[in-house]
């Protein structure tokens, strides 16, 4: 009786607030997976980061919103291959310090430089999703010196018309559906209980997001025109079904860095690291392991690649 009552508290308990069961199935999906926290200060700011692997330094950058653990599905494809893998929570998000600054693309490619620095990489591999991949675009074109290779993923960075950006901020059920809708071709209805759930930890984290959103339609990190120096050996891997920065972005990345190989994965969207994460992987080691490195092309990762 006494532990059908416990497991009923329990089930109440992840009604009301799943979010600390999700938290604690994340950081048991973390120590099985080998990986580690740690906290970098950085200045005056204290940076939170996962690491985990043995081998090669591979540095990965999260996007708007996002943290860390967005990461997970594509850390045991890296590490079993050699790498040691970093995934840093940016100021402001997850669990590094939100302090009153602007959240500008070039403040966080000063803390992706500090964090290098602190962890001592000269020149790791550098991968870059959405916003994050706009941020590793900066910082290898301000410092080519550092990366030794680039990855971009459904990167942000050039110049488009942003129709969509404004439901990255939803208030309400029916507007977080269609956030899903927008990230990934394929939503799948979230409960109510949990989709409230999602609202306050964005609410939480809101006034970061919206800074960080008018810093960036000012227009003044917009990387067009700025790639001359980024001569290391690029990948851009982009969803196919993209509608929040589309593919077209992608094809002009590839264009402004001719050494650059662009694969784009058909039946997925901006989650594309997450919903196709076995050819999104595939694809990442494929390009770190060439030896030379990739020549530049173009080409369809099909469902059944």
């Amino acid at each position: 009786m006494f532990l059908l009552a416990l497991a009923l508290a329990g089930a109440v308990a992840f009604y009301v607030r799943p979010g600390p069961f999700v938290v604690a199935f994340q950081r048991v999906t973390e120590w099985k997976m080998g990986l580690r926290n740690g906290q970098a200060q950085l200045g005056k700011y204290q940076i939170h980061y996962v690491v985990g692997g043995q081998g090669k330094p591979l540095v990965l950058v999260h996007g708007l919103g996002g943290r860390a653990e967005n990461w997970l599905t594509l850390f045991p494809e890296l590490t079993r291959n050699g790498y040691r893998v970093y995934a840093l929570d940016l100021l402001g998000y997850g669990r590094s310090e939100k302090p009153d600054v602007d959240y500008s693309i070039a403040l966080e490619s000063g803390v992706l430089r500090q964090f290098l620095d602190d962890q001592k990489l000269q020149q790791p591999d550098l991968a870059g999703w959405s916003m994050g991949g706009w941020i590793a675009l900066k910082f290898a074109a301000d410092h080519p010196e550092r990366v030794h290779r680039l990855i971009l993923l459904d990167s942000a960075g050039l110049k488009f018309d942003a129709v969509n950006a404004s439901a990255l901020r939803p208030k309400t059920e029916a507007e977080l559906a269609h956030m899903m809708e927008i990230l990934t071709p394929h939503p799948r209805p979230i409960p109510g209980f949990y989709a409230r759930q999602v609202l306050r930890d964005l609410a939480a984290q809101d006034w970061i997001v919206d800074r960080a959103l008018k810093s960036m339609s000012t227009g003044k990190d917009i990387m067009d025109g700025k790639m001359d120096a980024v001569k290391m050996p690029v990948l851009i891997v982009w969803g196919k079904e993209d509608v929040l920065t589309p593919p077209d972005i992608g094809e002009r990345m590839h264009q402004a860095m001719p050494q650059s190989v662009l694969y784009l994965a058909s039946g997925c969207g901006h989650l594309a690291p997450v919903e196709c994460s076995n050819r999104v992987g595939r694809s990442v080691v494929k390009f770190l392991n060439a030896n030379p490195p990739l020549a530049a092309e173009r080409q369809e990762l099909a469902a059944g690649q």
